[in-house]
């Protein structure tokens, strides 16, 4: 039996990929990952990694291969090499959680989310004073009203452009 073969490197650095993986291991936290959903990301995420619309459509095939993989957390959070890139990804990971419910009568944020955000809290090591600052940021963001993959897509561009 043969295994499919992996895809190809990223067009992207490894630390923007880490990045995009950690956040769609937050949203694939409740086991479901909408195609609405995903298309929306790669389409907001290849955006900002493209120079022109024929590299944004090769990298957002290139992207949907990983954003489908639902990689653990555990193997993902260590690779992260900064304490900006750590704040990122839990800033981004509680919006990402927070954003919907599942069904019109499942709270906000259901079990499963709530368990994959306390792995990452755990994983990342944060004080508790840091992540009650990090929430906050992320509900006043929330509060703006900006949709989630704008949002996600803005804050993740202006750290990749520090």
């Amino acid at each position: 039996m043969t295994l499919p073969a992996p895809p190809p490197p990223p067009s992207i650095s490894p630390e923007q990929m880490n990045v995009l993986r950690i956040i769609a291991s937050m949203a694939w936290s409740d086991g479901n990952l909408a195609d609405e959903e995903a298309d929306l990301m790669l389409d907001r995420f290849s955006g900002m990694f493209a120079a022109d619309a024929p590299q944004k459509a090769a990298l957002q095939e290139e992207l949907r291969d990983y954003l489908m993989q639902n990689i653990p957390l555990n193997e993902l959070v260590p690779r992260l090499q900064t304490n900006a890139e750590r704040e990122l990804v839990l800033k981004l990971g509680y919006e990402v959680i927070h954003s919907s419910a599942r069904t019109p009568d499942e709270a906000l944020v259901n079990v499963e989310e709530a368990e994959a955000y306390r792995e990452l809290v755990e994983l990342l090591g944060f004080a508790p004073e840091t992540v009650s600052r990090i929430q906050a940021e992320a509900l006043s963001s929330a509060e703006d009203g900006e949709p989630l993959v704008q949002s996600l897509s803005r804050q993740l561009e202006e750290f990749l452009q520090q």
